[in-house]
Formats: C-alpha cells, sequence, structure tokens
C-alpha cells in the first residue's frame, strides 16, 4: 500500500478514533473503486462493520466483473460519506468522510460467513431479530450470494463541519 496521503487542510482532519469508528457505524453504503487489465472501475455496495475485526463486509453476486478483478488485484480503496447537508447560499457542503485502504478476499469459511452475514443485518436493519430469523436459517442462504471481506489497513477522515 502506498504512503499514507497528507492532508493539504490539517484542520479538516479527523483524528479522533471514536468519530471515524462513529462514520464507519453509522455509514451503510461504500463506494469501492478497484483496478485491473480493463482500467479502473468503481461500485456501491451495502456493509457492515465489524469493529473487533477491523474489516468490512460486503454481500454480492456469484459472478462478476468486480469479483474477477479482485482476483487479479485485491487491494481496494473505499469511500465512506455521511452526507450533512448543503448549504444553501454559502456554496458549501457540511459532511465527513472515510477514505479506506485495504484488501478484498472473497470468504469462503461457512462460518464466517454466517458471521458476516449476521454483521450485515446487524449494521443496516433498525430490527433486525426478524431478518435474521427469516434468513439465517435457511440452508440456502450462502447458495445466492458470495460474501466479501475488506480487511481495513489505512484509513483517514475528513470533515467540513
Amino acid at each position: 500500500m502506498a504512503g499514507k496521503y497528507h492532508m493539504l487542510r490539517h484542520e479538516k482532519e479527523i483524528l479522533d478514533p471514536e468519530a471515524i469508528r462513529s462514520i464507519l457505524s453509522s455509514g451503510r453504503y461504500a463506494s469501492i473503486a478497484l483496478s485491473g487489465e480493463d482500467g479502473p472501475y468503481v461500485i456501491t455496495l451495502s456493509y457492515g462493520y465489524d469493529k473487533d475485526r477491523n474489516c468490512l463486509y460486503f454481500h454480492t453476486a456469484k459472478r462478476g466483473r468486480k469479483l474477477e478483478m479482485i482476483e487479479e488485484d485485491p487491494r481496494a480503496c473505499a469511500t465512506i460519506i455521511e452526507d450533512l447537508g448543503y448549504r444553501q447560499g454559502q456554496c458549501d457542503h457540511a459532511y465527513r468522510s472515510l477514505v479506506i485502504h485495504g484488501r478484498i478476499i472473497l470468504v469462503e469459511d461457512p462460518s464466517e460467513k454466517m458471521h458476516a452475514l449476521e454483521v450485515m443485518i446487524d449494521h443496516l436493519e433498525a430490527g433486525p431479530d426478524p431478518v435474521k430469523e427469516r434468513f439465517l436459517k435457511r440452508e440456502d442462504s450462502f447458495d445466492r450470494a458470495e460474501i466479501l471481506r475488506m480487511d481495513i489497513e489505512d484509513m483517514n477522515g475528513r470533515e467540513n463541519g
């Protein structure tokens, strides 16, 4: 991974680990940049944040361009944006954002797949228990999708409050 990016406007950098975890915990989508022989590719996926493992989990189709690109080069860069609104008349926008560097792997272990689905449901659902009951008890829960894990290697935050 390339060296850490040096932010030009240090007053906008988020250094507080709790603020960074708050953005990770409250976000719902990550835009993920991949690169391969055919050039760059960006996709936006919903995710689940696992703070204990310091990773993001995603579910995706069982085949497609992103899986081919991850197999070719697992390095990835993701961004999560907390939109705090455009400021009318000021030509300004309030936000908090993260840029995350890491590697994405295809999860193959059935117990980690189950863990990942639980993390994603807990992260995305306001009332996760009925959803877990409906989807995690089915034997075909893993048959229709792949589970990806992005191990976070480096992260920086920025805010315009």
